[in-house]
This record gives structure tokens, C-alpha cells and sequence, in this order.
């Protein structure tokens, strides 16, 4: 294995070990608990899965594959803070949709050519790029690994105690 390779492989690796961790999470948490806060004044369970849903889908046309699934969810779990927008998608569509995101991507993922993953996401110029070439699809998927993991550990609070 080379270097490029080794540091793909670690990536990745994050963001699967990251998605496994929020999938049985979310599959753990009763819809009522999702209607809940993480703490007093904070997101909603709702919001956060919204959130990550729009966020992922969002990932697809960046790294090159393909459109968002649900663009609509943008507005009100990105552009819109939580309880700003009272009419919502059903929970168990806000699940559906987590899923489907996250398969189109790891599908995505697994087709890419190592070679791929050092060049620049559709997010920044081919200028920038240039002058900052780590601003590439893997460092994307490596920002948005930290950006999951953090919506993690907010929802882990809606976990009972025992």
C-alpha cells in the first residue's frame, strides 16, 4: 500500500466508523426522544438527523457524484435554525432519507479511483485549488467526519441514563 492509499484507507475508515456509530444511535432512539432537546435550548433530535441528512446529500454533488437526493431539506435543517421551520418531514422520512444519503455515498465512495480523492471538490476554484491543493475530495469526507462526530456526541445525550 502507498502513502496515498494508507491515507485514504484511514479516512475512510474514520467516516464508516463515524456513520456505524450514528446509525445504531439513531436506530437506538424512539421518535419521542428525537422530538426532545439535547440539552435545554438546544437542537432537537429531529433537527440534528435533518441536519446531517442535508448536510451528507449535500456531500454528493461536491465530490463529483451526482445530485442531492433532497435538496429540500437545505432550508430547514441548514439555512434555518431548529424551530424556525414548523412544518417538517416526518421522522421516519428524515430516517429513510439518512439511509438512502449515506448508501449513495459509501456506493460512491467505493467507486472512486484513488487518484480522485486528491483532486478539488466542486466547492472550491480551480484557482484555489491551485494555490491550496489540500482542499480536495478527502479532505471533505475527513471535515465532515469531525462535523458528524460532534452531532454525535450531541445526540448521545438523548440516550436515557441508565
Amino acid at each position: 500500500m502507498n502513502t496515498e492509499d494508507i491515507f485514504i484507507k484511514m479516512g475512510l475508515d474514520a467516516w464508516h466508523t463515524q456513520i456505524k456509530r450514528t446509525d445504531d444511535l439513531f436506530n437506538s432512539l424512539s421518535d419521542e426522544q428525537l422530538m426532545k432537546e439535547v440539552a435545554p435550548g438546544r437542537n432537537r433530535g429531529i433537527y440534528l438527523l435533518g441536519h446531517l441528512a442535508a448536510v451528507h446529500d449535500r456531500m454528493l454533488p461536491l465530490l463529483g457524484l451526482g445530485n442531492s437526493l433532497y435538496p429540500q431539506l437545505y432550508g430547514p435543517f441548514v439555512e434555518s435554525a431548529d424551530k424556525a421551520v414548523s412544518d417538517l418531514p416526518a421522522i421516519a422520512d428524515l430516517r429513510r432519507y439518512w439511509k438512502e444519503v449515506n448508501t449513495k455515498l459509501a456506493d460512491g465512495f467505493s467507486a472512486l479511483a484513488p487518484a480522485a480523492w486528491f483532486e478539488r471538490h466542486q466547492a472550491v476554484s480551480e484557482e484555489d485549488f491551485a494555490k491550496e491543493p489540500h482542499r480536495n475530495k478527502l479532505n471533505l469526507v475527513i471535515n465532515r467526519t469531525a462535523h458528524l462526530a460532534n452531532h454525535l456526541g450531541q445526540l448521545s445525550f438523548l440516550k436515557p441514563k441508565n
